[in-house]
């Protein structure tokens, strides 16, 4: 078989050249094939173009920003992150770290490991933001670890989605001396610090030429704040004197106090009333001094002085003291609250779908924001007018459970106001204004309509500023941005109750999945959906088993449990590390 090879000119009469050539290939057999092929032109064939990516610029990497960044489908969009810190720390186990059972690197991962899994181009900068600027969608910020050409390491960078998951600080409650002096517990450094502390009071105490009083003073440890993260850094410093610093210094150990103080009635007040009992009950058994209903009002130097309405202004000394009384607002989202008429705010108020009020293609995610939940009351005449299908001016019970699924997802709060009042459905909210609803035809005008709903939004709740919110945030906003294309055409919502259609996603819900108090001593308290209490050296087990699950990699899920246990083996590391 023999194969030939033909170029000749095309039609125009040009030298043969790589844009009009014609190339023959034949066979020559029994049979004979021609393939050939023309380049048409002297441009090159044109590639059609992808429509560029939306710019998503995410501020922060803590849980919210974190669990975004894991979830979403990067090869969607251009994403960009920047945080001052350059990595996720598992802020549960702060405690921990205070108190030597747990080293700080075994609760963080580095961010760009997090990234470099998600194997899409996706961009961090280690720098800090100091301003919003939503009417040019661009941020302002200011690295701490380079200078641009002026010399002070500040940049902007555009944004088509801006996700603010920049958490919160400690709120001082402009409490003088508090800064200055008292310690706060909400980054891996602020562990740090205390757990040099802590040491520090212990070595200074041994001093051979200080005397009982000033030795007493500098062992007495004050934790400000009732709330979880006082309550276990209480029982995680009571548990490294008792189980291990007893042992290395004797002849001071009987000198230590541990004070918790707390401006409420009681501590843990967002639990059980029957946590809150045996809380105070093991702390009084375990020496440490709970005083509830005291609000401090001035820390200095070497005394904390509290006021109580039956015994007035008390100063105490202590040697250390830690500061953990609620969260307060960052800076610059304080000075972009007042750009988008958010000034009287405590945080940032959002919409159902995580969006900021007012302020096109930001979202806000965690501790820096809340949800503001539409109010029933605000849309009574929209949702009767939308429910009002014949146009009467009435509405049946029918009508009403045509549309109720739609005001189950849109205003959560009636459901929640149906159980709280053991109502089976909306027959019987609409008998309490009507009298009569068993037949559906029973009719309802405008004002008895609103009758029946007057009271649903008393249900209204906040979030409270945890992990478990802001993780389930991120990974709701991820899913919406995900499938943010998908939805225009194919809406998932409710109905608008003032528009046409429907919402692209249903508004994001919080699922309680239980919460934790470490009261020491191996106890823990839990307290679950449904009611369901546990308390004891069972809970221990069971936060022991959530915590090392929810580690975001194997690498730190093995190092927290190797630290487990060796503290176990060889108890805690005393060392000024």
């Amino acid at each position: 078989m023999r194969w030939s090879a033909f170029l000749w000119e095309a039609a125009s009469g040009r030298r043969p050249g790589v844009s009009n050539l014609l190339l023959v290939v034949a066979a020559a057999s029994s049979g004979g094939l021609v393939a050939y092929a023309d380049s048409g032109s002297d441009a090159a064939v044109e590639q059609p173009q992808l429509p560029p990516r939306k710019k998503v610029v995410v501020l922060g990497t803590g849980w919210g920003g974190t669990t975004f960044l894991r979830n979403l489908d990067s090869r969607l969009y251009d994403v960009q992150v920047i945080s001052p810190r350059n990595y996720f720390a598992f802020t549960p186990l702060l405690p921990s770290v205070t108190s030597g059972t747990v080293e700080p690197r075994s609760i963080v991962e580095p961010i760009r490991r997090v990234l470099e899994k998600k194997g899409g181009e996706i961009k961090f900068w280690e720098a800090e933001c100091f301003k919003i600027d939503p009417q040019s969608k661009k941020i302002h910020c200011r690295s701490n670890v380079g200078t641009s050409l002026e010399g002070n390491g500040e940049f902007l960078v555009d944004y088509d989605y801006l996700v603010v998951a920049v958490g919160a600080r400690t709120n001082t409650f402009n409490t003088p001396g508090v800064v200055e002096n008292c310690h706060f517990l909400k980054e891996v450094e602020d562990a740090q610090k205390i757990r040099r502390s802590v040491m520090d009071c212990f070595e200074r105490a041994s001093l051979p030429f200080l005397n009982e009083e000033e030795r007493k003073k500098n062992l007495h440890f004050v934790v400000v704040g009732g709330g979880p993260t006082g309550v276990e850094f209480a029982a995680s410093l009571h548990d490294f004197v008792t189980e291990d610093l007893s042992k290395l210094y004797p002849s001071i150990q009987h000198l230590v106090k541990i004070s918790l103080i707390e401006a409420a009635d009681h501590i843990l007040t967002m639990f059980d009333k029957r946590i809150t009992n045996f809380a105070e009950d093991k702390f009084g058994r375990d020496g440490i001094d709970v005083k509830t209903g005291y609000k401090v009002v001035k820390v200095s130097k070497d005394d904390i002085t509290m006021q109580n309405p039956a015994t007035g202004d008390i100063s105490v000394p202590y040697g250390m003291a830690v500061w953990s009384t609620g969260i307060g607002t960052r800076p610059f989202v304080v000075e972009f609250m007042k750009q988008i008429g958010q000034a009287n705010r405590r945080v940032l108020a959002t919409d159902e779908w995580l969006r900021v009020r007012e302020c096109d293609g930001v979202y806000a995610i965690g501790d820096c924001a809340t949800i503001n939940q539409r109010k029933v009351m605000e849309d009574i005449s929209e949702i009767f007018r939308v429910a009002d299908k014949d146009k009467s001016g009435t509405l049946t019970v029918k009508e009403i459970q045509d549309i109720l699924d739609d005001i189950y997802v849109r205003y959560p709060q009636v459901q929640l106001y149906l159980k709280s009042k053991q109502m089976n459905g909306i027959a019987d909210l609409v008998r309490s204004a009507k009298g009569d609803a068993e037949k559906e035809s029973v009719e309802l005008n405008i004002e008895e309509f609103k009758k029946a709903l007057s009271l649903v939004d008393s249900q209204v709740k906040f979030l409270p500023a945890t992990a478990q919110v802001a993780s389930q945030q991120g990974q709701y906003l991820a899913r919406c941005f995900n499938k943010m294309k998908d939805a225009e055409e194919n809406p998932e919502g409710p109905i608008r109750i003032r528009g046409e259609g429907r919402h692209r996603f249903r508004p994001f819900r919080y699922r309680h999945l239980g919460q934790f108090a470490p009261l020491g001593g191996e106890q823990t308290a839990a307290q679950l959906p449904g009611d369901w209490i546990s308390i004891g050296h069972s809970s221990q087990w069971l936060w022991y088993s959530v915590y090392a699950t929810k580690q975001i990699s194997w690498r730190t899920r093995m190092l927290v449990v190797s630290d487990w246990t060796r503290r176990f083996i060889f108890g805690r590391d005393s060392s000024c590390i």
